[in-house]
């Protein structure tokens, strides 16, 4: 058995334009799909992929793990950045599709089976859409109540919000009191049996990151999302210290060493890793496995395309310490239409069955795809009060 070539599929869905990979064999209809979407850098993912294909093609698609050795360490330069990270991670997850399809069984079942009946699902605000969870004024704290009702409306028993605006690096009580009565708003909505997370977007310095943690502590936050930037690790770690509030952070981290740095810390309570983005499934394994022996919890970072949750999902059915799964179902209003799934939401709850099909239990319509070619993404720009440039 041999892989006969790996091909893209870009599918513009409005702020991202995702990439869908697919490993051809030369076994009449066999093939695996992965994603290896990576918003503004669509066109270097899809050109680092073709690149990779060529250590792989006319290889044996079972032998997985010898495959993302040779993807990660040859060429000299090792697949640690976003970039080819990310492309590394597309072709890896199509591969374990494969596998799960030779031997008719769910990923899942290939990791030692079920480890639990059901994964649970979070929402951003507004369902994804764009314009509610980037878009909503931190200033409007009744739109935050609004907009929480409205997923609890949908069946979520978690949410996931933007709560904390863009600051500069140091600044005084406005911001914080602004963060502060947006989560009010959300709390005071939905009550306590609720999950709550905010997500800073890795937005302000350590210093004001630790002043919005402490401030929004007493809202009892399920996780608050990257403080500060990742390349400040040892301050994650001492606002991970300061409150009580677990935090959360690993999404623009890349393969296993990274995440061994940030647990060595004791940073994070929450680790996330981008499955499509931190080496594919092969090394999200390896990353849950690590986390284990800190007892730290994964949440996998999943605001991607269809391709992206179901690997997730696939994920945790067999791994213990993950506990929720990210999702978005409003970013566009055809997502659906460009895949059939496997396993089965329940509105209620919005907890997930397994899935029962071999592999990913996924498959992408190649023609839907084609009605929404690769188009520029949205530009995020942020610049602050003085003209500076901020992280959006």
């Amino acid at each position: 058995m041999k892989i006969t070539a790996i091909e893209t599929y870009v599918c513009h869905a409005r702020m991202r334009n995702w990439i869908f990979v697919k490993v051809v064999t030369d076994q009449p209809g066999l093939w695996g799909w992965g994603e290896a979407t990576l918003e503004w850098h669509t066109q270097s993912v899809v050109g680092a992929i073709k690149d990779i294909s060529q250590l792989l093609v006319g290889e044996d698609p079972r032998r997985i793990e010898h495959l993302w050795q040779m993807m990660y360490r040859q060429h000299f330069w090792h697949g640690n950045g976003i970039v080819r990270g990310t492309a590394i991670s597309g072709i890896d997850i199509a591969l374990w599709d494969i596998l799960g399809k030779i031997h008719n069984v769910p990923c899942h079942e290939l990791w030692g089976g079920r480890v639990r009946d059901y994964i649970r699902l979070y929402c951003h605000l507004g369902g994804g859409r764009m314009e509610d969870f980037y878009e909503t004024a931190p200033d409007d704290a009744k739109r935050f109540g609004d907009l929480a009702l409205k997923a609890v409306d949908e069946g979520f028993t978690a949410f996931k919000s933007m709560a904390v605006p863009e600051t500069m690096p140091l600044e005084g009580l406005r911001p914080v009191k602004y963060a502060e009565a947006c989560v009010r708003a959300m709390r005071d909505a939905v009550g306590d049996d609720i999950d709550i997370m905010v997500d800073c977007h890795a937005r302000p310095s350590p210093r004001m990151g630790m002043l919005f943690a402490k401030a929004l502590e007493p809202y009892g936050l399920y996780f608050f999302e990257e403080p500060c930037w990742p390349e400040s690790m040892e301050d994650i770690a001492l606002i991970q210290r300061a409150v009580q509030t677990p935090i959360a952070s690993g999404e623009r981290l890349v393969g296993l060493h990274a995440f061994r740095d940030m647990l060595e810390k004791r940073a994070v309570s929450v680790i996330q890793p981008d499955i499509t983005h931190c080496g594919g499934l092969s090394e999200a394994r390896k990353i849950a496995a690590l986390a284990d022996a800190y007892r730290v919890s994964m949440a996998p970072h999943n605001p991607q395309g269809p391709v992206s949750t179901a690997a997730s999902i696939e994920l945790g059915f067999a791994t213990p310490s993950y506990i929720i799964c990210e999702s978005v179902h409003k970013d566009v209003e055809w997502r659906q239409d460009v895949v059939s799934e496997g396993f089965t939401v329940q509105e209620k709850g919005r907890i997930v069955l397994p899935n029962s099909r071999p592999g990913l239990g996924i498959e992408i319509n190649e023609e839907e795809v084609k009605k929404h070619p690769f188009q520029q993404e949205i530009l995020q720009r942020t610049f602050y009060k003085d003209g500076s440039i901020g992280d959006w």
